[in-house]
């Protein structure tokens, strides 16, 4: 090649830098004839061809994945002097299936024409996707390249929670609302075609969102859901959310339970029996139980009827109770007349069958008293003994218990008389109780009283009169002395008697008859009719005897003990001892004996012939009182026939006086 070729002289001129596109450029190059020929540029037999490429990279930013952008244009200038031989025009690169192309180049572009390669980005994954339009020409650099981008984005949904219990709901009421939140944790929009409730009970359920349609990636929104069941029972359905987020449609699973209470109540019906009117029965309590599985409202509990107003309730059910709970109603029976009264607890609640009813009887009661006597007579009873107790029957023939204020004794002598009583504060309907009554006369005559009975029966107070005669015994005596003879020391006295004689109206008591004194010893009862009592009027006699122990005066008394005034009586006893000498033989054996005489002499064989005796001693013993103290005496008997003739004189017996 010369030095004088234009082209080498332009590469002179354009440096080191010229000289290296001229190695690039010498391959396109097509000589005609060698430079060295004196070939001028436009006889060199060659063309140089330039594609240019505008802009030479296309970048997409995000778009959804599996959504198409927005076309992108690129433009393909042929700046050189010849036609531009498109080979081919492809895309390239690891995502090259993320883009597409068209163009309007065809195979070839002529020298300073230009076409246009449209591309589009759908991604096909998320994140980064690159890729390359490549175009295989004739120009100089071939292939050409274009570098493709863009970032592929899709929504990444979340649910929580994924589903909702509501628990039990009362029928026909709406429950609290409860949320899901819906998550979009992608790097792309959610698109939401429709939330809705779905499934077999959805239209026990609702939503309100605050989702639109569209949540932005890393967004969310929040779903509220109220259960409103419509009938008892598992209540189901789902919300679903249909995106554009893979799994499509999401689903909250929704349940909860239509709740219904129901009403029992234990026992059905309150009996209060009799009970006396205007008086306050014992409470008596009815169960009211909720066995169903929703809260029973409680309108109100209220009494009604016909006699409504004898029965009065309280109770603490309030306002509700809840499922499976229960509370008391007390209710109490005040008759305010006499008969059947009867009335209903109603209570008005949410339960089916409301209101529900506690029926209510009783019967008003009132007491009815009858006094089995209305008179008591004791007759005579000694003043100052209680007599036998006499009783009458309180009986209570109504239906109602009798209140018993008090069981008194009143009127003019009612000290004279005393009660007891088993009947108590109360007696009830058809039952009885027992008064008894005592007279105890405290003066002699007639005695009056009654007994009165304060309680709450017709004719109150109740009375029974009391009669009686207080009786007294009068003592009498005889004599008030009684004076023995001379009567020989040892022996024993005849007897003397003394009449007692009860004078009074009340039986004489005798305690005791006994004899009392200094000489007390030397005296004796031998006889005694009176016992332990003497009847008005009536008398009895006590014989005394004297044995005097000394040759002198001896006294004591007899005392009677009774329950007379003046008690004891008392009579007085004297009597002289004397020193006297008691013969006694054995009778004569001889038939015609009348009688014995005595002989007494100061010598032995002394005797007289003048007997002791004035006439024949009839009897077998002799009482020699004329005699000295301290003397002896010597005695004989003889037996006297009915003829007057005398036997022979028995053995002689001796005896000396004592000496006082």
């Amino acid at each position: 090649m010369e030095a004088s070729c234009r082209p080498a002289k332009a590469l002179q001129q354009a440096g080191a830098k010229a000289a290296i596109f001229l190695a690039a450029f010498s391959a396109l190059a097509v000589f005609s004839a060698p430079c060295g020929r004196g070939a001028t540029e436009g006889s060199w037999g060659f063309r140089a061809l330039v594609a240019s490429l505008s802009p030479t990279s296309l970048s997409f930013g995000k778009q959804s994945v599996g959504t198409p952008g927005a076309a992108r244009t690129i433009t393909l200038s042929n700046t050189g002097k010849g036609a531009l031989t498109i080979t081919s025009l492809v895309i390239k690169g690891t995502n090259a299936s993320n883009f597409t192309q068209t163009d309007n180049c065809g195979s070839s572009v002529a020298a300073g024409a230009s076409c246009t390669i449209s591309v589009t980005f759908t991604p096909s994954a998320s994140g980064s996707r690159t890729a390359s339009v490549s175009i295989t020409d004739n120009a100089i650099g071939s292939p050409q390249a274009v570098s493709l981008s863009g970032t592929g984005t899709a929504p990444e949904d979340g649910l929580s929670p994924t589903s909702l219990s509501f628990g039990n709901q009362s029928v026909g009421t709406s429950s609290a609302a409860q949320t899901a939140t819906l998550s979009n944790s992608g790097n792309g929009a959610m698109s939401i075609s429709s939330l809705a409730i779905t499934g077999t009970n959805a239209g026990d359920f609702a939503q309100s969102n605050t989702c639109g349609s569209s949540v932005v990636a890393g967004g969310s929104c929040t779903i509220s859901v109220t259960f409103t069941p419509s009938a008892s029972g598992s209540r189901t359905a789902s919300v679903s959310i249909t995106d554009n987020a893979s799994g499509s449609p999401q689903a909250v699973s929704l349940s909860g339970t239509g709740a219904v209470p129901a009403v029992s109540l234990s026992p059905t019906s309150l009996s209060f029996g009799n009970q006396s009117v205007g008086t306050p029965s014992t409470a008596q309590s009815v169960t009211l139980t909720n066995s169903g599985n929703a809260t029973l409202s409680i309108t109100s509990v209220t009494l009604t009827g016909t006699n409504a107003g004898d029965f009065a309730q309280s109770n603490n059910c309030g306002s509700s109770v809840a499922g499976g709970a229960s509370c008391t109603i007390s209710v109490t029976f005040t008759p305010s007349a006499s008969g059947s009264r009867t009335a209903s607890v109603s209570i008005t609640d949410s339960a089916s069958g409301s209101p529900q009813a506690v029926s209510l009887s009783g019967t008003g009661a009132v007491p009815a008293v009858s006094l089995s006597a209305t008179s008591l007579s004791f007759g005579n009873q000694s003043v100052g003994t209680p007599s036998t107790a006499q009783s009458v029957t309180l009986t209570n023939s109504g239906n109602a218990t009798l209140s018993i204020t008090s069981v008194t004794l009143t009127g003019t002598n009612a000290g004279d008389f005393a009660q007891s009583n088993n009947c108590g504060s109360s007696v009830a309907g058809g039952a009885t109780c027992t008064i008894s009554v005592t007279f105890t006369p405290s003066a002699s005559g007639s005695r009056t009283a009654s007994v009165s009975v304060t309680d709450n029966a017709t004719g109150s107070p109740q009375t029974a009169s009391l009669s009686g005669t207080g009786t007294a015994p009068a003592a009498s005596l005889s004599t008030t002395s009684l004076s023995f003879e001379s009567q020989p020391v040892d022996t024993s006295s005849a007897a003397q008697t003394i009449t007692l004689s009860n004078t009074g109206s009340a039986v004489l008591s005798i305690t005791s008859v006994a004899i009392a004194g200094t000489n007390a010893s030397d005296f004796a009862e031998i006889a005694d009719t009176c016992g332990s009592s003497v009847a008005a009027p009536g008398s009895c006699m006590i014989s005394i005897t004297f044995t005097p122990s000394l040759a002198s005066t001896e006294t004591a008394s007899v005392t009677i003990t009774d329950n007379a005034s003046g008690s004891p009586q008392s009579v007085s006893l004297s009597g002289t001892g004397s020193h006297d000498v008691i013969l006694s033989w054995t009778a004569s054996a001889t038939s015609g004996v009348v009688g014995y005489n005595v002989y007494r002499g100061t010598t032995s064989g002394g005797e007289g012939t003048t007997p002791l005796n004035s006439t024949p001693v009839n009897g077998t013993t002799y009482a020699d009182e004329n005699v000295t103290a301290g003397a002896t005496y010597y005695y004989v008997v003889t037996a006297v026939g009915s003829d007057g003739v005398q036997s022979a004189a028995s053995g002689e017996t001796e005896a000396t006086v004592p000496t006082p």
